[in-house]
């Protein structure tokens, strides 16, 4: 496709999934618990509620609030809306921003296994095991709509990490998905660099699948955002995406997950990138003072982890990311539209990923050599995606 001469790999866009899909795809022994997207007037809906909750009271999402940004979407995706948000609509949305191909992650899934508070939903892991199944079987019939350009990255479960190791290998070996993903704010209680999930780490190496770990504005570290800001607030977006992956990025650096891990790649998305000089530089000084007691299992500093093995997404309009390739580089950057979420700048994203003031060489790589490494796409894949983006445009 080539937008002004870059191929564009889009590490973060979105799906809206249906509001039956759990009721259609879930396992039969769960189709009396599934949860269901709620519809309103609102096209971009993101709420769910479970048969057996109050819907007034605990529904995972948030009611919108009806400001200029909702006007905004509500006439912006309205006709991707009225189509269903099918796999045609997608496409044509890949082909409105100039994206040859893109890794899809939930949207109404992105709460599904998390409570109202954003801690546990589920108690029964077998039940949170159906409901990763479900959203997962529905994405890999959503992606036939052109395979090469619309890549899945699978949903698991961690409430039983056996679960989450099984459902790993079946997006791996059968569905061919090419990641999968996490919320960053643990649920269960138990932080990233627990013994518990060595299971799934020794999976994620083993089968060279790289992990996303994503964040959602209405639950982002509720335990932080909700008693100094409230639910919903702007000030919440502000701070609960970025913050909420700072704390994840100690556990899988300061924590030691990558010094046991050394090729487990793990991706920061949706919560831009523009603070990570400043963490990494805390990180390692942390690391050079109280790092004998506290990070004894490192054998380098943290930021070298990062570099080794992880990627963080830029937003199409972040102009701060400069400092950071300043500081650290491009080659751990990817590219992300965000689309169809409310702070997404689609139709022109990477428009304006494009103005911003870095040099082509680092838009290359960010935009596509960068995803396509991190992804583990082989460039023969690619070319073929790039060829059917080309034809989509005949």
């Amino acid at each position: 496709m080539a937008k002004n001469g870059f191929r564009v790999f889009d590490s973060d866009m979105h799906v809206m999934e249906p509001v039956d899909l759990w009721e259609r795809y879930i396992a039969p022994e769960f189709r009396s618990l599934a949860p269901r997207g709620v519809t309103s007037e609102n096209v971009r809906d993101l709420r769910i509620v479970f048969p057996d909750e109050k819907p007034d009271e605990t529904r995972v999402g948030r009611t919108p609030r009806r400001g200029r940004n909702y006007r905004r979407n509500q006439a912006l995706y309205r006709n991707d809306a009225a189509r269903g948000w099918n796999g045609a609509a997608q496409l044509e949305a890949m082909n409105r921003e100039g994206l040859d191909v893109a890794t899809l992650f939930p949207s109404r899934g992105l709460n599904v296994l998390v409570g109202p508070g954003g801690g546990a939903r589920q108690s029964d892991p077998r039940f949170a095991a159906a409901i990763a199944r479900a959203y997962n079987d529905w994405l890999y019939e959503f992606c036939q709509a052109d395979p090469r350009r619309m890549l899945g990255a699978g949903m698991i479960s961690v409430y039983d990490i056996n679960d989450a190791v099984e459902e790993t290998h079946r997006v791996v070996d059968e569905l061919r998905f090419k990641a999968v993903f996490l919320r960053s704010n643990f649920i269960n209680g138990t932080p990233w660099h627990d013994p518990y999930y060595e299971p799934l780490w020794d999976t994620l190496e083993r089968l060279g699948i790289p992990l996303g770990l994503h964040q959602a504005t209405a639950s982002s570290i509720p335990q932080l955002c909700k008693p100094w800001f409230g639910s919903p607030s702007g000030l919440q977006r502000a701070y609960g995406q970025p913050v909420g992956q700072m704390f994840a990025v100690g556990s899988f650096l300061g924590g030691g997950i990558l010094e046991r891990h050394p090729t487990v790649k793990v991706a920061f998305l949706e919560a831009n990138c523009s603070w990570l000089p400043w963490l990494l530089w805390r990180l390692d000084e942390a690391y050079e003072l109280e790092g004998d007691l506290d990070m004894s299992e490192l054998t380098m500093a943290p930021s070298e982890y990062f570099k080794r093995q992880c990627v963080a997404s830029v937003e199409p309009d972040e102009t701060p990311a400069r400092y950071t390739i300043d500081f650290l580089g491009s080659d751990n950057l990817v590219y992300s539209t965000d689309y169809p979420h409310g702070d997404s700048r689609y139709p022109h994203a990477t428009e304006s990923f494009l103005k911003l003031p870095l040099s082509d060489a680092d838009k290359r790589k960010i935009l596509w050599d960068n995803c396509a490494r991190f992804y583990g796409v082989s460039e023969g894949f690619l070319a073929g995606a790039a060829a059917s983006s080309r034809g989509a445009q005949t």
